[in-house]
């Protein structure tokens, strides 16, 4: 069986500090070098960085921020989820990322993505009439880039390049993701721009998407593309017991769907459907063996090779991030590795 890598991911997310009043972006970006940090010390596979735009979120500039961290770890990977390639300049992107690539020593892993906020578009001066056009472009030209030594391309969302070098140039492979939310078309675009697949499953049974990862295989095989690892991100948080997993993470759950739902016209949030979420959903929250046998289930059910847990949600105090990463790399993952070789044996 191929090995699962098992990752984290943060939006960066304004935490609460020991008063209970929220930390300043300044503490948050500083606290989160120190989560990737622990994670790489304690074999955790990847780090990705969301990028947004808004008050309760302090990561705008992933990258930045990943240089930093590639600075403090060693084996880590560094990557993010996502950034927002559809508001942003395909050539700059890949420029960022292959300096990161090569201050990492090959540990740059980017996840491309149209986000799941729309504040960069009017911010940055797009058109969310735009939306798919802006993405389809960008991704393309993004995957040229990847790799073409010289590329020519055009399109109608940027200026067309011919027989253009950009530097620096990859001096180490970079494996590149792409995040899908559900979109048959999406699930196809990956396979035909042949870079790797990641699932957001950031709601009910991670089952609803196999028909996603069929999909997936059977556009392989038509486009005659390599099938390439498929990846989850889900949210998650890891405590000692499920009793305390649950009561923790649910105010500040709790807080920011609240919030987000009242922009989206969601329905109030409830404590009933939160806890729907982490008994039958997409919420990885409980003790480490509880969520261990999620994430195993997850894997065997859906047949991926990597699972990204997005451990903040909402402003939970540093401390208990900590705690939770801690869990999650020293805990759940042999936990999760035992299960899927007793499977395998």
């Amino acid at each position: 069986m191929t090995p699962i890598s098992l990752g984290l991911d943060t939006f960066g997310d304004v935490s609460v500090g020991p008063d209970g009043q929220p930390q300043s972006m300044d503490r948050v970006l500083r606290e989160v070098l120190d989560q990737a940090t622990l994670a790489d010390e304690i074999g955790i596979d990847f780090i990705g960085l969301g990028e947004h735009h808004r008050p309760d979120f302090a990561i705008s500039s992933p990258e930045i921020v990943l240089a930093a961290i590639a600075g403090r770890t060693s084996r880590i990977k560094l990557g993010t989820a996502v950034t927002v390639l559809s508001t942003d300049d395909p050539v700059r992107v890949f420029q960022r990322f292959s300096t990161l690539n090569a201050l990492s020593n090959g540990r740059a892993e980017p996840i491309l993505g149209r986000g799941s906020f729309t504040e960069s578009y009017p911010l940055f001066g797009h058109d969310l009439h735009d939306y798919d056009q802006l993405f389809e472009e960008r991704l393309d030209l993004f995957a040229k880039l990847l790799r073409e030594p010289r590329v020519t391309w055009s399109g109608e969302t940027r200026s067309a390049l011919k027989d253009q070098q950009v530097f620096p140039p990859l001096g180490q492979p970079m494996t590149v993701w792409v995040g899908v939310g559900g979109s048959p078309e999406s699930v196809v675009r990956v396979v035909r721009q042949d870079l790797q697949l990641m699932l957001a499953i950031i709601g009910g049974d991670a089952a609803r998407f196999a028909p996603y990862v069929d999909l997936y295989q059977r556009a392989c095989a038509q486009l005659e593309t390599p099938v390439r690892p498929i990846g989850v991100h889900s949210p998650g948080f890891v405590a000692e017991t499920d009793e305390i997993a649950q009561e923790k993470l649910w105010p500040h759950y709790a807080e920011m769907f609240g919030r987000i739902g009242k922009e989206r016209g969601w329905p109030p949030v409830t404590k009933d459907r939160y806890l729907g979420e982490v008994h039958h959903g997409a919420l990885y929250v409980g003790s480490p063996e509880t969520v261990a046998r999620k994430i195993a289930k997850t894997v065997k059910t859906l047949g991926i090779q990597r699972f990204d847990m997005k451990y903040s949600t909402g402003p939970v105090p540093h401390a208990d991030l900590m705690d939770c990463i801690r869990l999650y790399g020293e805990k759940v993952i042999p936990m999760v590795q035992d299960m899927l070789a007793d499977k395998a044996a």
